[in-house]
């Protein structure tokens, strides 16, 4: 003979509440991304291979200097196109363009305007950020949780209370997600714009640092729980 399966919603005896519990948080970022794409073109491929290979590890060289300011240090996509006529009958190759894509991760937050003005002084590169975010385990993710579980008990006590009853035992708690609004792939939480200067002649002037303002970040928490209760006074 089996036995039957009790039903989700209890009995008159026993029962049960379901709720979820929120937490919301704003905590200060604890790392920043800076997007680098690294250009070069002409009219030869190898003079374009060249230029980029020599500004590639002028951006690498300057980046290193930092140490462990820079936490990681990634290459994404290298690229050579060449860049075709409009008209004419036959297609011809009038140029040649390749890019080279590096992240850069810091924690140090007081020398990230200036690595990203210094970064924007080189020719042909762009740079894009800083993109804000919490590390994957971040102690905010942890809190988050912590709160959202405290708040379903707290309700289902609520909901309990209201009828006369009391909680009795947890049966079921179940995560729906805990996310920072900014993490990687680096979504543009507070993207910045391309910055490049260029000189013309003469000593260079010394390079301005950006202020860059850290922008907190939200991170979210949702729990649904089921709670067994004593009977209801009606």
């Amino acid at each position: 003979m089996t036995t039957p399966t009790p039903l989700p919603y209890g009995t008159p005896d026993t029962p049960r509440i379901a709720v979820r519990g929120e937490a919301r948080l704003e905590v200060d970022p604890e790392i920043a991304h800076l997007g680098i794409t690294v250009n070069a073109r002409g009219t030869d491929r190898r003079n374009t291979l060249e230029d980029l290979t020599r500004r590639n590890n002028q951006v690498l060289d300057l980046l290193k200097s930092y140490g462990d300011t820079v936490e990681k240090l990634e290459t994404g996509n290298f690229t050579i196109t060449p860049q075709l006529t409009d008209k004419g009958r036959h297609e011809r190759i009038r140029a040649y363009h390749g890019t080279v894509h590096l992240t850069a991760t810091l924690a140090d937050f007081t020398t990230l305007g200036e690595l990203a003005t210094r970064l924007a002084e080189h020719d042909l590169t762009r740079i894009d950020g800083p993109w804000w975010a919490l590390r994957p385990d971040s102690p905010a993710h942890r809190e988050a949780r912590r709160q959202a579980v405290h708040e379903a008990v707290q309700r289902a006590r609520e909901y309990a209370e209201a009828l006369g009853a009391e909680l009795t035992a947890v049966v079921e708690l179940a995560d729906t997600g805990a996310e920072n609004t900014g993490l990687p792939g680096y979504p543009p939480a507070a993207p910045g714009g391309m910055m490049r200067t260029a000189g013309y002649g003469g000593a260079p002037a010394p390079t301005p640092a950006l202020d860059l303002e850290p922008q907190r970040q939200t991170v979210y928490a949702h729990v649904n729980a089921r709670f067994t209760m004593t009977r209801p006074v009606l």
